[in-house]
């Protein structure tokens, strides 16, 4: 067909034309219109986060201990590296007068569907002294982290998550902050650095912000709690969980201890 007469096919068939076209328009809109419905249908809107009253919050406190002598340390030989210190002690089990660093302590159960949203604060794991520091931190969902490198060597960041993507990351002298962050709940993910094989630690992902990881003298703070009955979880990397069950009720300051035993 030329030109010719396709323009005459057009002047003679115009309702045609109009009719193909208003067609195509339909087809086009309905198209859209699905894929909007699908979009709707996968989107889950953001829960909600739970508020607690101030005027009825709880706190939990107490401490973490070990019954008994603690086992000796390892000794760590860091002198194949003029970067690291020269040596240094496992950190597996550290204990001061009795009282346990490094237990992670939160909120296992007892909060039913409440959700929270994670704080802009920033938790900080140095890489000093070929160490990590701290040896067991904890953040919550979606919260950032920062690692840094404070020797003058390269490390290597490799978290061993199950429940998160795994990683591994170079991270050279004074190079620029590497910021992370976790989408799932998981507990104990161990880090290592694939540069110097003692560098480890643990790094644990929660879903709500009651938790705390002792220091040296064994003890934890949990506050701002709703009153409730829960369930509270202290977790050490060599002798496992232990749980208690504690009610509080509004303004409450209760204490549950943890011993553990070598």
């Amino acid at each position: 067909m030329n030109l010719s007469s396709t323009r005459d096919w057009f002047v003679k068939d115009k309702g045609s034309c109009i009719f193909l076209f208003v067609l195509l328009l339909s087809l086009l809109s309905g198209c859209n219109h699905e894929n909007k419905v699908a979009a709707s249908a996968d989107a889950h809107p953001a829960a909600t986060p739970t508020t607690v009253d101030p005027a009825t919050a709880a706190t939990i406190t107490g401490t973490v201990n070990l019954e008994g002598a603690p086992p000796k340390a390892k000794p760590i030989d860091m002198s194949n590296d003029p970067g690291c210190k020269g040596s240094g002690e496992s950190e597996q089990v550290v204990v001061d007068n009795g009282h346990m660093a490094n237990v992670l302590v939160y909120v296992k159960e007892g909060l039913g569907n409440a959700s929270f949203a994670p704080p802009q604060q920033v938790v900080t794991i140095k890489q000093e002294g070929c160490r990590y520091v701290p040896h067991m931190a904890a953040v919550m969902i979606g919260q950032p982290v920062r690692f840094l490198d404070s020797d003058q060597t390269i490390h290597n960041i490799h978290p061993m998550p199950k429940q998160n993507g795994e990683w591994n990351q170079s991270q050279m002298p004074n190079s620029p902050p590497l910021d992370k962050s976790f989408s799932n709940p998981e507990l104990m993910i161990p880090v290592k650095c694939n540069q110097h094989p003692w560098m480890h630690m643990y790094l644990s992902v929660l879903g709500n912000p009651f938790f705390a990881v002792t220091g040296n003298d064994g003890s934890f703070r949990l506050q701002g709690l709703p009153p409730g009955t829960y369930t509270i979880a202290a977790v050490q990397e060599k002798y496992g969980e232990k749980t208690a069950t504690i009610t509080v009720g509004p303004k409450d300051d209760k204490a549950v201890n943890f011993t553990y035993q070598p």
